[in-house]
């Protein structure tokens, strides 16, 4: 098995720290990105806000992966943190894309994490990469966080955006969060839950990003989504049935807009995304359906 020298950058976020156990498991070497003085050979330090990146670390990398940022879910979106969001994005993807940039030998790929959202609500319809984006917060981030790769793309680097659905996680994410109200008998849908949630399990994201980064041509965005997304209803039922849990709590629009704020419109938004491209690639999901990706995480 050929190996490779893999840097990422949010090697400690729910998605980095799985694709680092998979490639280490497979032996690669994984260069991790750190914003402190480095205190192992296998660290590089860099400073998003400062947009500043140890290029020296970056040499012999065969790609560069940039799954950092600040959480999107973790807090109220105060425009304080609504900028903080936004910066830990952006600043961030310019500083990697500007370092890749300057490299003597390049990485061959850069791949750059990126969000559904960049779509907005879509309704029933269904859209795929050749969408346009969506209007709000969340697709004008979208839009600039793609834009910040620029260098990167400039620089005749391979460059994929990993349009990220809900990520199905034990731990972790806004999935980690749902698990403990169904086990203990307290989840239900969300509104009126005919809103489409565009899912995918964590192992099948894992899976799309090797993918990724292994091929040789292929470039620009992908939606790291599981082939037929399903509404809230359906998947908080699925959630139930699984876990042997009635699902019958339902928390309102207007309590979930008091307790979320501005973030509601997320929960309440429907986002009905598929992945065109990957399927069209030749990827294969292990876990299609919401329940096999349930139950290999529970």
């Amino acid at each position: 098995m050929e190996t490779s020298r893999i840097a990422v950058a949010g090697a400690s976020g729910l998605i980095g720290s799985a694709l680092v156990r998979s490639l280490t498991a497979d032996g690669h070497e994984v260069v991790r990105l750190v914003r402190r003085t480095p205190r192992a050979k296998d660290e590089v330090e860099w400073d998003p806000e400062r947009q500043y990146v140890d290029a020296a670390g970056l040499v012999g990398c065969d790609a560069v992966v940039n799954l950092a940022g600040a959480g999107i879910g973790d807090h109220r979106w105060t425009d304080e943190y609504k900028r903080r969001i936004r910066d830990s994005r952006l600043l961030g993807t310019a500083a990697l894309a500007e370092a890749v940039a300057s490299l003597d030998r390049p990485p061959r790929v850069f791949l750059n994490g990126s969000a559904m959202g960049v779509y907005g609500d879509t309704g029933e319809r269904a859209v795929d990469e050749s969408a346009p984006p969506g209007i709000g917060f969340l697709p004008s981030l979208c839009v600039e966080w793609e834009e910040a790769a620029a260098p990167a793309e400039e620089a005749g680097v391979r460059t994929v955006f990993a349009r990220t659905g809900l990520v199905v996680a034990a731990k972790g994410g806004a999935w980690g969060r749902l698990f403990p109200l169904f086990k203990a008998g307290l989840g239900g849908r969300m509104g009126d839950g005919r809103q489409y949630w565009s899912y995918i399990a964590l192992h099948d994201h894992v899976a799309a990003l090797r993918y990724l980064i292994d091929s040789e041509s292929l470039s620009g965005p992908f939606n790291l989504t599981a082939p037929e997304p399903l509404t809230n209803r359906e998947i908080t039922a699925a959630m139930g049935r699984v876990l042997h849990r009635p699902a019958v709590f339902a928390v309102p629009a207007p309590v979930l807009k008091i307790v979320l704020g501005e973030m509601a419109q997320e929960v309440l938004g429907s986002q009905r995304v598929v992945p065109t491209r990957l399927l069209e690639s030749g990827f294969t999901f292990a876990f299609p359906g919401i329940e096999e990706a349930i139950r290999a995480v529970r």
